[in-house]
């Protein structure tokens, strides 16, 4: 029987174990765990990597988010985002005193439909959150193009894209602030939680820097100017994802070269509908998925030959038990309650071999042809 899990982090480990212990033993040996070299290393080099000015880690994605808006001050209003996507990118929104406002998303690219932004905007609309889900970038030229002249920040809630492009233009290039996550199974991850914020804005990014650190300027340790949270990335994880930041590319044409060869093993079973890439897109494929009839008996299927697959989200956000209070109900946003009832993330992670592809997607089409 097959073991093919969903995401498989020891392979990662394994490929990079001299490297990795080579670091966290150095890290330890110096008790260095807080604000340490290490991090001030990574925040320079993942901000180049990025091809942008300033780079703030913090604790999580999330945490990335929140101090995003409250950095921006926005005050009352209405923040636009697609109804498929984590709650964390709802969550910080209230948590801000502003309020949400869900669009849906494209019927291809799962994407948030930017005409459905365009009919959301009002004069309450203080920002637009484009998520990059599964690996892929919102057309962000568009969208500033969308908003015209119009005072709309926009925050790029782009946890699962770090490496993703469109048009040759990656993150933070046309919004405010983007904001990553580093969660262990994101395509760079750390050994726990972690995330940052990426801004050309050297205002922005040093009003982060001191919410994150409980007000504080790196040059004052006793001297607090603003109230603020503890939301600091530890040295230990900024050193683990220095080594890996290294490998991040090869990993990205593994996981390219993986979902084309998913959707070469696909391309003829009719009920299985192949992932859309948007046009001179790069896609980093964080999930692979596709839309497939009979979903729940097929990943039991899967399930009981050895393989593990996802979904990604299985309930959209406005029929969350969270939101009930915004009155919101089934039929409100179509596509994304019909795209919740097909999505399947099957295994992605740069290690699957062409061998493990073949066999999963056999088992698709047996599994199809049997039922």
């Amino acid at each position: 029987m097959l073991n093919i899990p969903l995401v498989d982090l020891r392979a990662q480990y394994q490929a990079l174990k001299p490297e990795l212990d080579a670091k966290i033993k150095e890290i330890i040996e110096h008790t260095a765990f807080i604000k340490g070299k290490d991090l001030e290393r990574f925040e320079r080099e993942f901000a180049e990597y990025c091809g942008v000015k300033r780079c703030v880690a913090v604790k999580s994605g999330t945490a990335a988010l929140f101090l995003a808006f409250k950095a921006l001050e926005l005050g009352p209003g209405e923040v636009i985002i697609p109804v498929n996507t984590f709650i964390a990118t709802a969550e910080v929104i209230h948590q801000n005193n502003l309020s949400i406002k869900f669009v849906d998303v494209d019927r291809e690219t799962f994407l948030m439909d930017l005409e459905g932004v365009k009919a959301a905007i009002t004069p309450y609309t203080k920002a637009i959150v484009p998520v990059h889900l599964y690996g892929q970038m919102v057309d962000m030229h568009a969208l500033k193009e969308l908003i015209g002249s119009r005072d709309i920040k926009i925050i790029e809630d782009a946890c699962q894209s770090v490496g993703a492009n469109i048009n040759g233009v990656g993150l933070a290039k046309f919004s405010d602030i983007a904001c990553v996550s580093f969660f262990p199974s994101k395509v760079l991850g750390a050994y726990g939680d972690g995330g940052a914020i990426l801004t050309n804005s050297n205002e922005l990014a040093d009003k982060i820097a001191m919410l994150r650190d409980h007000g504080r300027k790196p040059s004052d340790k006793y001297i607090h100017t603003i109230e603020g949270y503890n939301e600091r990335l530890d040295n230990l994880q900024a050193g683990i994802l220095r080594v890996k930041l290294r490998h991040l590319e090869e990993w990205l044409k593994a996981r390219q070269r993986n979902a084309m060869l998913y959707n070469n093993y696909l391309k003829d079973v009719s009920q299985v509908v192949l992932p859309k890439t948007q046009p001179n897109a790069k896609h980093v494929y964080y999930v692979y998925v596709v839309m497939v009839e009979r979903r729940d008996e097929l990943r039991e299927y899967l399930k009981q030959h050895g393989v593990a697959s996802g979904i990604h989200y299985p309930v959209p956000l406005h029929l969350q038990p969270a939101y009930n209070w915004m009155g919101l109900k089934e039929g409100d946003f179509p596509v994304a309650e019909y795209q919740a009832k097909r999505i399947l993330s099957l295994p992605m992670y740069p290690e699957l071999s062409e061998e493990q592809i073949k066999k999963i997607c056999e088992l698709i089409k047996e599994f199809y042809e049997r039922h």
